[in-house]
């Protein structure tokens, strides 16, 4: 059974309204890099011969320790204080509902500054936790078999609302220094609950190249979130000509959505194939910056009943991914409303990992985490518009 807690912004409308009101009118610091921070900083008078100072005092709060007010920042000047808070804040996106997956899988409807929604998703377990973030409103490239690929794209999320999605997850799960989680059901054993950082949510990340990469960079700072860049990993569905451009200015792991290993198949499964094929992608993988055994490649392929996820197409994966170091993550269909595909037989999937293995691969079997809340890969959003239009239908016949 699912356990769902719904923080709902509608539930005290006046205060909500006066809080956005606010919110408008003064811009979020949380999220920003040390350049905007810097900016920001001598928008609201601080002297030239302060602002390194200021910018790491500022860096060390939001970034470190989670500062969410002006007033925790103890080693800032009081009047320095008040300036910034009546000019800025330090809020982050808002969340509209967060359910819970008896799996533990955590998933946040959040509202952005002009109204727009995304969503994230934090996988815990034993060991580590990751974190699904998205780098866009909506998404243009209408892969078939995924239901975010359905809605349209609306907008390119800024740098600062990439990083605010972490900011926000760890704000949730108690994931600061001396904070403790409302819930620590299911989280990590470790010290840090957010362990590892995935573009994996809505969108394309690398038709949002800049921002991602400016988010990244924030996410990675070692004197900040300090997130490692092995710890951090694009998923692209193939725009060839900014992956050598990636690796060489963001650095961080690379993860490919493949999912066909015939070009007639996978024009049909993601569409952008018939302007990059298999092997003009496969030629920009193998001249990925870094590229070593101890910095693979994760190929990402759905299994499709009847599709994809024959002996054959095993055997032909193993050869197109020939001399390239990689992992091969092998993803149970997760099934969506008006989906046109199954998911492979388990008994398939399994054939299919061992020929993949065989040839000395690692390619484990991606468990699926929270389907109950539609929180599973390729499940993205547009359930979240559905419960909202269905709770807006019931609230109007009422």
């Amino acid at each position: 059974m699912t356990t769902t807690a719904t923080i709902d912004s509608a539930a005290e409308p006046q205060t909500a309204d006066i809080h956005a009101r606010e919110s408008l009118a003064r811009e979020s610091l949380a999220g920003l890099g040390r350049e905007a921070l810097r900016d920001r900083l001598t928008a609201a008078g601080v002297p030239e011969r302060q602002l390194r100072m200021r910018v790491a005092q500022l860096w060390g709060w939001l970034y470190v320790r989670g500062a969410t007010s002006f007033d925790a920042m103890t080693d800032v000047a009081k009047d320095l204080r008040a300036t910034l808070a009546a000019r800025y804040s330090l809020d982050r996106p808002q969340i509209v509902s967060e359910q819970v997956s008896v799996d533990g899988t955590r998933k946040w409807l959040l509202r952005l500054a002009d109204g727009k929604d995304v969503e994230t998703v934090y996988i815990p377990e034993e060991d580590r936790g990751t974190l699904c973030i998205s780098s866009q409103v909506g998404c243009t490239l209408n892969c078939t078999f995924c239901h975010t690929g359905t809605q349209r794209l609306v907008r390119n999320l800024t740098a600062q609302e990439i990083v605010g999605q972490i900011l926000l997850a760890r704000d949730r799960i108690g994931d600061w220094p001396g904070a403790v989680p409302d819930d620590p059901t299911g989280l990590p054993s470790g010290e840090r609950k957010i362990t590892n950082v995935v573009l994996m949510g809505m969108g394309e990340p690398l038709y949002n190249f800049d921002n991602v990469r400016e988010a990244c960079a924030v996410a990675a700072d070692g004197e900040g979130l300090s997130i490692s860049k092995r710890r951090i990993t694009l998923s692209t569905s193939g725009i060839v000509p900014e992956i050598p451009r990636w690796g060489d200015e963001a650095g961080t792991m690379l993860a490919i959505s493949l999912h066909a290993v015939r070009d007639e198949l996978r024009d049909e499964l993601v569409p952008i194939n018939r302007k990059w094929p298999i092997a003009e992608l496969l030629d920009a993988c193998r001249a990925y910056p870094g590229l070593s055994n101890a910095k693979r490649i994760t190929f990402e392929y759905v299994m499709l009943k009847d599709v994809n996820d024959s002996i054959d197409d095993a055997k032909a994966l193993v050869r197109l991914l020939k001399k390239i170091p990689a992992k091969i993550n092998l993803i149970p269909f997760n099934p969506w409303p008006g989906a046109p595909y199954e998911c492979s037989d388990w008994e398939q999937i399994e054939k299919f990992a061992e020929v993949v293995n065989r040839a000395g691969y690692a390619s484990p079997v991606r468990s699926p985490r929270g389907r109950d809340i539609m929180a599973a890969c390729g499940q993205l959003k547009s359930a979240s518009l559905k419960q909202r239009a269905s709770a807006r239908l019931d609230e109007a016949r009422a």
